[in-house]
């Protein structure tokens, strides 16, 4: 096989165009009616945060309400599994809030 012959085999080709990857379904959780605040400090060194599950609601919007949550708060905090994370220990303002949305809540732990 001399040096061309070598230099001049197909490695990668475009012929097919992008590969584009399959999408997934969003499976929201199951709601019961209830949304369940609790507070944790595990795996933060010992900062606690504000948990809020069980809205039933899709990813984009508990990241509005998050936004809404946050604002009301004047603390940081993200959208992680279908579970808000507000940082601190906002469980009685925020319960507060939810109530006066319409939201039946349910306090988890202490």
């Amino acid at each position: 096989m001399s040096l061309k012959d070598q230099l001049s085999q197909l490695v990668y080709s475009t012929d097919q165009g992008r590969i584009e990857p399959e999408q997934q379904q969003e499976t929201i959780p199951e709601s019961d009616g209830f949304i369940k605040i609790r507070r944790e400090t595990k795996g933060r060194k010992g900062k606690g945060v504000t948990c809020l599950s069980g809205f039933g609601l899709s990813e984009t919007e508990l990241k509005a309400l998050s936004k809404e949550m946050k604002k009301l708060c004047g603390v940081g905090g993200s959208v992680k599994d279908y579970v808000i994370e507000i940082q601190g220990d906002q469980r009685d303002k925020l319960e507060n809030w939810l109530q006066q949305k319409g939201y039946k809540t349910k306090r988890i732990g202490g």
